[in-house]
């Protein structure tokens, strides 16, 4: 028996998911399955669920706030940070630590290729990776204190508080679909232009 181990993307490419190449990757399918994935296994307050495209928006502009002169470049960095998930789904932490290395090795795989797709090194410098995580964390805490039913106190223990002056003016967005792909599209296009 044959294993199975691509996807066909809604663009008609066939991505590897064990060995993929960045000429399989479109923004388009990222953007596109990004806006169907749901943060926090849809276990979020509203009505529509919080998208990995919205929370990847967000990073982005928290990332833009954190990091002082950001370039474009290293926003888009921050934009895809999760792109892998637009073909392995979003799990949640502790699914994460259960699956192990497998699900770290896999992630870091279709990483690197979107990351040589779109022009950025395949592994990130670790100074930018650290304050995408770093901007990771703060989306985390907004998302969980505001939609996900945390409390401050479990929030603060999880991810941290965040640094003062950096929530006011944060937005999370709960939109349909296809408004959570456009404007993940139109934000890739700006950052691309540079």
């Amino acid at each position: 028996m044959v294993r199975r181990a691509w996807q066909r993307m809604l663009s008609g490419r066939r991505l590897d998911l064990l060995d993929p190449t960045p000429l399989d990757i479109e923004v388009e399918d990222i953007a596109h399955g990004l806006a169907f994935v749901a943060r926090w296994n849809g276990q979020t307050r509203g009505d529509w669920p919080y998208s990995v495209a919205e929370h990847s928006l967000l990073v982005e502009e928290i990332f833009g706030a954190i990091w002082v002169a950001p370039s474009p470049r290293w926003r888009l960095a921050a934009l895809l940070h999760d792109a892998p998930e637009y073909v392995i789904g979003d799990m949640i932490s502790p699914v994460k630590a259960v699956l192990g290395e497998g699900y770290g090795a896999l992630d870091a795989r279709l990483a690197a290729a979107v990351h040589l797709r779109f022009g950025l090194p395949a592994s990130l410098p670790s100074d930018i990776k650290g304050a995408i995580k770093r901007a990771d964390k703060i989306s985390a805490w907004l998302e969980a204190t505001q939609i996900a039913g945390f409390s401050m106190t479990e929030a603060d223990r999880l991810f941290g508080r965040p640094p003062e002056g950096v929530l006011p003016g944060l937005v999370l967005r709960l939109r349909p679909p296809m408004e959570s792909r456009a404007a993940f599209l139109a934000r890739h296009a700006e950052l691309a232009r540079g």
